[in-house]
Parts: structure tokens; sequence; C-alpha cells
């Protein structure tokens, strides 16, 4: 009686060279062809060197056997190794053209076996082949998982996952450099001129050092055997260290991490940085020895590729949220769903619209462009500047938590390298590798950094190349290279002192260099001023949501995170152009924003930047409308965006409420001099408004405009003024 769970493996292979043989599969016309003997023909004739085998297929075939496979995959990839080999030549039909040493090798060997044989004709048996299959097979079996199998996050692979076929998503931390591992190896000896071959299964082995010939052990001669490597095995090998991605984590969990073998045709699909999904056999790991275990160097599993499936493209991503319905599009429709979605954004937070508004861009994100010889990035950065108590930090969790992609880091807990990339030592082979780091690990999404004022000048600087050219180049250790950080940077900082102070200038309030400050499409300065009508909305808002743990009711419906999440996803498949009879509107927006700049005594410094970010918040603007082309109104929404965050820099006069002018500033200065003296000297005028940066035409108009208004008046010699 057959004991349960028992498989007839003699049944299984006559199953699978049926299948291997005699599958036909659709194609895209429709038409069936035999989707695997055209593989083996491939194979045959050194066209192919991979072969992968889709459970779906083997599903459709036989369900019981597709199942067999994921649940002993190791067993079953060594028997379709063996399947392969055995009807190879019937599908051969000329010699392979592109040989190598080892074919050239094997071919020898075989002649050499065949005069063998034909010089012991006379015996009743030939002699067994003494060459271990590895040798003889130039391709190489993986296994694509079923499509419907959920795919496991990595803290859920326990003890139960060993030796199955799983499929796990996370994000690439570290890579190494491809090398060369021995599959089999080949010995001569010294003395008797025999050859010996050990396959190797593990990432380490022992070689063998003694002759195990008859000869040799009969003489005990004590002959050497040599590693001859023409004629032994090797294939390309990698190791990939995946960490599970940010949303898989429990609050206050450390991430679990994963390490990842790869071998030929796997090697060089990922980077650091890249979202990859991997199917593979999770096995103990072989190579790690006592001496290991008790340094802590190697982990004690891995999991063995056998299909790697990288996710960096969006349409190639599987969201798990499905796509929108036709009720989510209608609810999304009207003409205040700019503001809808806009209020959406951390609704629990009160107040900041134009804030929101500007978040919500960053989420969508511009065009990338690439001129010939040159790349014009497309992410929008922000920087939220303000006094302490205004949810800077909880909009940037919020971000964290809405976007696809994000990474969280603290200005204070990041240095340079936890940034960028890390080098680290390989204990396998003990030489350099590349760790990624935060802005690494968030490319194509957003990176939020808190407390950004509190970094260190010299881990700053680190973000210069990553906000412009979005790229990280390292040159560490000896490693030269460039990583993609193709990253939206949203920072949060405080003043210098804690607190906006309105009697200082802009710079000594923010002192942040003007090349970092540039870099920045929009620069928010949120002060937290004494109002009682808003003192009292917010603390009705706060206490609301202290009590019902939501927001308030108001006129806006705010959208769920999930619908908001899919939203983004179909506007960043957008790629909006600019249709060329806006370009002179656009150039004179920013020919009259320089003039501004020049005239007003801007606090940030005008540039063609802000050019760029005007076309990148356009196109942003386009993409939330799901329109291919840009229009006059994104331009001015984009200005008037930009406009607000120029607004928020300056100084606001209590009296009118509206930003104070250099000339207004300038009085400032002069009132500040003068104090309770009714008369000032000129002279000594000039040099105090010399000393906090205004220039000699600023304080003449300053104070001509000021005597036509009947603020003060100038005796005839202009020596002194009077306050009236």
């Amino acid at each position: 009686m057959a004991k349960t769970g028992y498989r007839d493996y003699d049944a299984d292979k006559a199953k699978l060279t049926d299948f291997l043989q005699n599958y036909q599969a659709l194609d895209k016309g429709n038409q069936k062809h035999a989707k695997y003997a055209v593989q083996l023909a491939n194979l045959a004739h050194r066209e192919q060197v991979s072969l992968y085998i889709e459970l779906d297929d083997l599903d459709h075939f036989d369900s019981s056997l597709a199942d067999a496979v994921a649940a002993n995959t190791r067993r079953y990839s060594t028997m379709i190794g063996d399947i392969v080999q055995e009807v190879l030549p019937n599908y051969k039909d000329h010699e392979p053209e592109n040989k190598d040493a080892l074919d050239v090798y094997i071919e020898h060997r075989i002649l050499a076996q065949q005069r063998q044989r034909m010089r012991q004709a006379d015996e009743n048996t030939a002699p067994t082949n003494r060459y271990p299959p590895e040798l003889m097979r130039r391709f190489e079996i993986y296994f694509k998982d079923l499509s419907t199998k959920k795919e496991l996050p990595i803290r859920d692979v326990k003890a139960s996952s060993i030796g199955k076929l799983i499929s796990v998503r996370g994000i690439v931390m570290r890579s190494t450099e491809v090398k060369p591992m021995i599959v089999v190896a080949t010995y001569s000896c010294d003395l008797c001129g025999g050859e010996t071959y050990q396959p190797v299964n593990s990432l380490s082995f022992k070689p063998l050092e003694f002759c195990p010939s008859s000869e040799c052990s009969t003489n005990k001669s004590g002959s050497r055997l040599y590693l001859q490597t023409r004629g032994s095995k090797f294939i390309k090998f990698q190791e990939l260290k995946i960490q599970e991605l940010s949303d898989q984590v429990p609050v206050g969990n450390i991430p679990r991490s994963l390490t990842v073998l790869c071998r030929g045709e796997n090697t060089r699909r990922a980077v650091p940085g890249d979202h990859i999904s991997v199917a593979g056999i999770f096995l103990p790991l072989l190579r790690t020895g006592f001496r290991q275990i008790q340094q802590g160097l190697l982990s004690d599993t891995f999991l063995e590729a056998h299909h790697i499936e990288c996710l960096n493209k969006l349409n190639e991503e599987k969201l798990g949220e499905g796509e929108l319905t036709k009720e989510e599009v209608l609810e999304l429709a009207g003409d205040d769903f700019y503001t809808k979605l806009a209020a959406s954004l951390a609704p629990e937070i009160y107040g900041h619209e134009d804030v929101k508004k500007a978040l919500l861009l960053l989420l969508v994100g511009g065009v990338d462009r690439a001129p010939q010889g040159m790349k014009i990035r497309g992410s929008i950065n922000i920087c939220l500047m303000g006094d302490p108590g205004v949810a800077k930090s909880q909009l940037l969790s919020y971000i964290e938590r809405l976007a696809r992609r994000s990474q969280y880091t603290t200005g204070r807990g990041s240095s340079g390298v936890g940034l960028t990339a890390a080098v680290m030592k390989d204990p396998l082979t003990n030489e350099m590798v590349l760790e990624g780091g935060a802005l690494v690990l968030a490319d194509q999404g957003v990176c939020c950094i808190d407390e950004f004022d509190k970094m260190a000048e010299s881990d700053r600087t680190a973000i210069h190349e990553v906000m412009e050219q979005q790229t990280i180049s390292i040159a560490k250790a000896g490693i030269m290279t460039r990583l993609n950080a193709r990253v939206s940077i949203l920072a949060a900082a405080n003043p210098a002192y804690g607190r906006y102070d309105p009697k200082r200038s802009i710079e000594a309030n923010i002192q942040l260099p003007a090349a970092l400050l540039s870099r920045f499409d929009l620069l928010w300065l949120i002060q937290d001023k004494p109002n009682r009508q808003n003192d009292l909305k917010l603390a009705h808002h706060i206490t609301y949501v202290h009590k019902h743990s939501r927001q308030p009711p108001s006129e806006i419906q705010v959208l769920d995170m999930s619908l908001m999440r899919r939203y983004i996803d179909l506007c960043k498949k957008k790629t909006p152009t600019v249709p060329e009879e806006l370009t002179e509107f656009l150039v004179n927006s920013y020919v009259e924003l320089r003039k501004d700049s020049r005239t007003n005594g801007d606090t940030t410094f005008t540039s063609a930047r802000n050019l760029l970010a005007i076309l990148r918040i356009s196109t942003a603007l386009a993409k939330l409308r799901l329109s291919d082309l840009v229009e006059r109104e994104d331009v001015i929404e984009a200005m008037r965006l930009l406009e607000m965050s120029k607004m928020s820099l300056m100084q606001v006069d209590e009296r009118t409420g509206k930003p104070q002018t250099v000339l207004d500033r300038v009085f400032n200065v002069i009132r500040e001099l003068a104090g309770d003296d009714p008369v000032v000297k000129m002279s000594d005028i000039r040099k105090y408004c010399t000393s906090k940066g205004y220039n000699t035409s600023q304080v003449d108009d300053c104070i001509e405009e000021y005597e036509m208004l009947n603020v003060w008046q100038v005796n005839q010699a202009k020596t002194t003024i009077t306050f009236i």
C-alpha cells in the first residue's frame, strides 16, 4: 500500500517529458505553438542559455504536478535537467557555432573515451561514463512561480518554506560584483595522468588532494592532484541583499533582510535601490562554518533566485489595489477636484491650503527631459521652514505613508554615508561592496528629511548632486560608480534661532547656503503668528480630532488614502508637453519675475532654475488633470504657487497685510537706528543701512519716497532728516 504523500517520480518524469516536448501555448496572435520545444531547439544550437519553465503552463497541463514542483523544486530541477539532456540531441540540426574552450575539452574527452571503448571491445561491459552530468550540460533551468500565488512578505519566510519555491518582494540594499563560481572541478594527477571530477553543490568546497585512481591507490605513491581550470566548469554568480518594503515593517520593528544568490542569467538584473520580485528556493546556507556562525558574519538561510523581475517602472508594478472604477472617477471629477485632492492630504491638519497643493504636485511630479548630452530632472523638491508646532513633521509623515516609494529620515540621525551609499566588506570575498542609503532606496519616490537644519554641513552637501543631477557619484575605497537617485526631496527645517525672528533678515533666519536653496523648487516659510480668529478655529479643529479621531466635517469631501494613491499612480503615467503657443507667455513671465526680484529686492536669488521650476509645476498640474498638453491656466497656477512661496519669505506689513518691499525694509532699519531721537544724521543712516546689506541707491530712494509721504523732512544741505 502506497504511503500518504508518496509520488511516483518515474511517472512525473514521463509527464514532464511530455510537457516539454508537446505543450502548446497561445502567442499574441492567438496561434498555438510548441512553447518549450522551440526553447529546446534554441538550447541545442546554443542560441539560448536559460530554460524558463512557467508554473502557470504546468498548472494548466497538470495542476498536481505543478504543486509538486513548487513544493520540491530542487529535486524536480535536477529531474528536468536530466530530461533536457536526454532529449536535446533530437533537436540538434547542426553543430553550434559559438563554441568555447570547455566545448573543445569535452569533445576531446569524448573521443578519448570512444577510443578506450574500442580497445576494450572484447569485454562484455563497456566502462561507465565518469563525467558528471553538470559538466556536460550547457544550459540552466529556472522556474517562474504561479501568477495567482501571493507574494510572501520577507517577515513571513519561516522554516516551513525551506525547499519550496517562494516569491518575495523587497528593495535591493546591496549587490556584489559578478564573479565566477565553480560547478565542476577537474583535477589531473601528476603521476598516472588520470583525471578526477568533483561536483560542487555549495558556495565553498575543499579541493581534493590525492588521486583516487586504482593505480595510485594500489601503489600508494602519494601522487598529488592539480586543478585544471580550463577543464572545470564555472558559472556567473552574484549575491544580493534585499530588505522588506517600508509599508511591510510593523511600527517599532527593524526591517528584515534576506540574502539572494543569483546564478547564470539571473545576474546583473538589479542594482541597489531597485524594487524587485524574486522567485526562488529557500534553503539553509551551506557555506556557513562553526567559526563563521560564532563571529556572526553570515546568516543561516538564503534564497536561491530562479526568477527576478525588476519593478522600477510603474506600469510593470503589481499595485494590488486595482484600477479606478467608474464610481471613483465620478467622485474625483468636478471643478474643485484640485482643491479636493489637496484637502485630502493630511485632513487632520488644519489650514496650509497652498502648502498641501504644492505637496500634491510633489507626489505627482513633472516630466523628465533628456536632451542630447544632458538630463533635466522632473522631480519637484520642496523645503518647509517654520516655527515649532506648525505640523511640518506631521505633513512629512503623511507624505511618507501616502507615497508608493518613500524613505523617512532625520537630519540629526543621518550622515552623508547614510543618505547616499556606504562601503561594506563582503564576508564571502572580503572585497568592498556598496550598500545603498536612504536616497538610493527612495529611487523614483520621495525622501522626507526632517530636522534639515540640524544636519552637519559636510553631510548636507551629499545631497547637492541628488537634487539637481538625480544621481550619486561614488568614489570610495577604490569603487568608482554612479547610482540612480531619481527622488523628490521633501525637507523640513526650523529657523536658525528656533522661531522666525522678523527683526532679522531672511538670510540670518534661514542660514542655509544659496546653492542649496536654489535647488528647491518651492521654499515655504510657515509662521505661527497670534491671531484670535485663527487660533480659535485651530483649537476647535484640534479638539474635534482628539475627541472623534477624525477630521471635522467640511464642505469638501475628503478622499480615501487608497483612492488618492491609485489616482496619483494614474497621473504619473502621463507625459504632457508644452505647446509652442505658450513659449512666449513663459518667457515673458520669467522676465517679469527677474525684473521684480531686482526692483523689490527679492529675498531669494532668482535664476533659470526658477523657470525650470515653473515648467515642472506646470507639467505636474497637467498630469493631475490627466492631460497631454500644458495649458495657460497651469502656468498661471505655477506662477501663483511660486509667488506665494516667495511671499511667505517676505516680511509682511502688519497694517496692510501685504509683503514689505525693499523700501519698507530700509525704512524699518532707519526707524531702528533713530529710536526715540527725531533727528538722524544722513551719514549715520547710509553707514548703518550699508552694514545691513542695502546699497546707497536703495537708501536714497527710501528717503525720497517717505519724504513725499510726509513721514520725515530733509534739510536743505541733505545732511539730516527729521521725523514729523
